[in-house]
């Protein structure tokens, strides 16, 4: 039997195992210090004034817009090729969500496109870091800010990638959303975080993920709607231990990275993920490589797969799951650089302590269903 490579798996060290099992032996296991504590290094990291903890990225983007006023007859621009996530958000809300398509090289929203847009209804806009690749800030910040639009980052999938030197959820902007779902950088298992260097807004976000209590967390007193968003303290436990060594986490995923471009690039039909010049430190949340047309992905998908060698096909365009297509009636050929782009690419196994081993099984067997096509 072939021996399988994962498709992805966090990196536990016992230091993490223990921060966790040092919370399990106190009394306190939700509302506690090591939120905080989280919430304080987190801030320092991507160079913020405040952040709140959540129990998932989704449940971040959500209150971003939540505590913005965004609601119902609202629109909110984002992109279709991204997790799901970056546009349920919006409905969450009573608001609609408007794509604007990619730019083919790097993956993220298109500011041109997102200039198209524009109507008099459009209050939000959600660029994605897609893959670890930080957005256009700059251009879309220069729309949101001519608008008077909010803008918040979905940086999910970017902890710690700079763009011009400036680390994702700095810059400006009203909000940035990170998870740490345990196929991310880091992880707390569940988890996200919001920062902002709005500290009324951080109130807001705050009280609205802790049931809409008052700011000193009254327990019965609400004083706005508000979910039961909250992380844990095992979690925080976990993301403290985890954010201590994010950079080595960082370095080791860039050296995997570059075991595979090193492999791929000499193969016909394959195209290594693209790395902007503004983009002046990925952070590599997963590989994924685009297949040229004469090559069929799914069937080099299921030949990977009888090798024991998991892949996905990254992403499915959010306008073309079954959802969207039957609430808005999208269908093919609504965004066509997303779907292009769809039909080609493939994430392969991509982990922190992946070995070059790994990655050279992995890419020779690439390379013979590619030659032999």
């Amino acid at each position: 039997m072939v021996n399988s490579i994962p498709m992805s798996q966090p990196w536990i060290s016992e230091d993490d195992i223990q921060a966790v099992v040092d919370v399990l032996q106190t009394p306190t296991l939700s509302i506690g210090p090591k939120v905080r504590q989280f919430e304080e290094l987190i801030a320092a990291y991507t160079g913020t004034a405040h952040a709140v903890a959540v129990n998932s990225g989704t449940s971040g983007l959500h209150l971003s817009l939540a505590a913005a006023g965004i609601g119902q007859g609202d629109e909110v621009i984002t992109s279709p090729f991204s997790f799901v996530a970056s546009a349920n958000c919006a409905i969450y809300q009573g608001a609609t969500p408007v794509f604007a398509d990619i730019d083919a090289r790097t993956l993220n929203i298109d500011a041109a496109c997102v200039r198209e847009k524009i109507t008099d209804r459009t209050r939000a806009i959600i660029p994605v870091d897609v893959f670890g690749q930080p957005a256009p800030r700059e251009a879309i910040g220069e729309i949101a800010h001519h608008h008077d639009l909010v803008l918040i980052e979905d940086a999910c999938e970017a902890i710690g990638a700079e763009r011009h030197g400036v680390r994702t959820g700095g810059g400006g902007i009203q909000a940035a959303v990170f998870a740490f779902y345990p196929n991310k950088q880091m992880t707390t298992g569940e988890g996200g975080i919001i920062v902002t260097d709005d500290a009324s807004y951080a109130a807001i976000l705050r009280s609205m993920a802790n049931q809409g209590r008052d700011d000193a967390g009254t327990w019965m007193n609400h004083v706005r709607l508000g979910y039961n968003y909250r992380l844990d303290e095992m979690s925080a436990a976990l993301g403290i231990s985890q954010i201590r060594r994010l950079d080595e986490i960082l370095a080791r995923r860039e050296r995997v990275a570059s075991w595979y471009g090193e492999r791929l690039c000499h193969i016909p039909g394959v195209e290594i993920p693209y790395v902007a010049p503004e983009t002046t430190r990925m952070s590599w949340f997963v590989y994924v490589i685009r297949v040229a047309g004469g090559i069929d992905r799914d069937t080099l998908l299921a030949r990977l797969a009888d090798d024991g060698i998991p892949s996905r096909p990254y992403f499915v365009p959010i306008h073309l799951q079954p959802f969207y297509r039957e609430r808005y009636g999208y269908t093919e050929g609504d965004f066509p650089v997303t779907e292009s782009v769809a039909r080609t690419t493939l994430a392969i196994p991509f982990f922190t302590e992946m070995t070059e081993a790994q990655v050279d099984r992995v890419c020779d067997r690439i390379a013979h269903y590619v030659t032999s096509c």
